[in-house]
């Protein structure tokens, strides 16, 4: 399963998370699994589609509810998954409140946000 292949490559954190986020965006069919088919089309996706391609397979990672919309919420909550799948050890050691404010960050910066509204265009 994803969440034991993570496990695996992360082993000081916690990857359930992560890798339930990631299921769900391989699960394109929203049926609870990822068939053979799903699971390939995700990758060549990655790894061989185009900008374009590659952007929307992002955003639908973020997008969590799958409302067309990436929110504050989903955001700190796809951060949170990545910092608790680092573990508490990393270096340099990763404060608790560290998500939420790239979070805070990454919703305050104009060009980020001008990228968002790029992002949606493109989708």
């Amino acid at each position: 399963t994803f969440k034991q292949i993570y496990s695996q490559f992360f082993p000081q954190g916690d990857s359930s998370m992560y890798a339930h986020f990631l299921f769900n965006a391989f699960d394109t069919d929203h049926n609870g699994s990822v068939s053979f088919e799903n699971f390939v089309t995700g990758l060549s996706v990655i790894l061989r589609g185009s900008i374009e391609d590659k952007l929307s397979w992002a955003f639908n990672l973020y997008d969590l509810n799958k409302d067309g919309c990436i929110t504050r919420e989903e955001m700190l909550d796809i951060m949170k998954s990545i910092y608790d799948m680092m573990g508490k050890y990393t270096y340099p050691t990763v404060r608790e409140e560290s998500p939420q404010e790239h979070v805070e960050t990454f919703f305050q910066d104009e060009n980020i946000m001008k990228s968002m509204q790029l992002f949606e265009n493109v989708i």
